[in-house]
């Protein structure tokens, strides 16, 4: 898992609550298990006009977000159905934080477990940061060592991280890296359970 350490990038504006895991990335897109190649179906249906052709007015289809690595949205982002294809897709995307007044709780925990930042901050803050993304300066800062926003007019917005995730993220360490820490201890231990109890193994 890539560190997350300090992201400088565009900010994309998607002022919608309630956006459900289907509308991350709709069941159509659930066939794989590759993380590659999901950017496609992200948001499809709100990117999509009914004929397949791209909408101009979705916000990741405009030139100026194209390139997008951060999007604000509003609250209960990623509420839902639970699919790991979401962060998944964001990432794909090239989005590697997202900012909300609130989250769903798996999705939420889906994020820290692939490398993806879900930062809270309060609902008029991000309705701050929403307008400030639309404007023509849409270059924010996320540092995660200072838990800081750093919006395009200068404006400094902390946000509160569960320290064990923001270390995770800081070293890019998923539950599996994170094991593997203790690879040592755990060789030792299973080494040691074979002279012990030889028939386990």
């Amino acid at each position: 898992m890539k560190p997350f350490t300090q992201l400088t990038g565009t900010a994309a504006p998607l002022p919608i609550a309630n956006i459900d895991t289907d509308q991350i990335i709709p069941k159509q897109f659930l066939k794989t298990v590759s993380r590659e190649g999901l950017a496609k179906g992200l948001f499809f249906d709100l990117k999509t006009k009914s004929d397949g052709s791209p909408d101009p007015d979705f916000v990741l289809n405009k030139p100026a977000y194209a390139k997008a690595s951060i999007l604000i949205a509003k609250e209960n982002f990623g509420c839902g159905s639970s699919r790991e294809h979401a962060p998944w897709a964001l990432l794909d995307q090239g989005l590697s934080c997202v900012i909300a007044p609130s989250f769903a709780d798996i999705f939420y925990n889906n994020c820290f477990k692939n490398g993806l930042l879900p930062v809270v901050l309060p609902r008029e803050v991000v309705d701050q940061l929403l307008e400030r993304a639309g404007g023509p300066n849409h270059i924010f800062t996320i540092d995660l060592a200072s838990q800081t926003v750093t919006a395009p007019d200068g404006k400094v917005h902390k946000f509160d991280i569960d320290q064990g995730r923001k270390a995770s993220l800081l070293a890019g360490l998923d539950d599996i890296g994170e094991s593997l820490r203790h690879a040592g201890d755990i060789q030792a231990f299973e080494e040691k359970r074979k002279l012990a109890q030889p028939w386990l193994a």
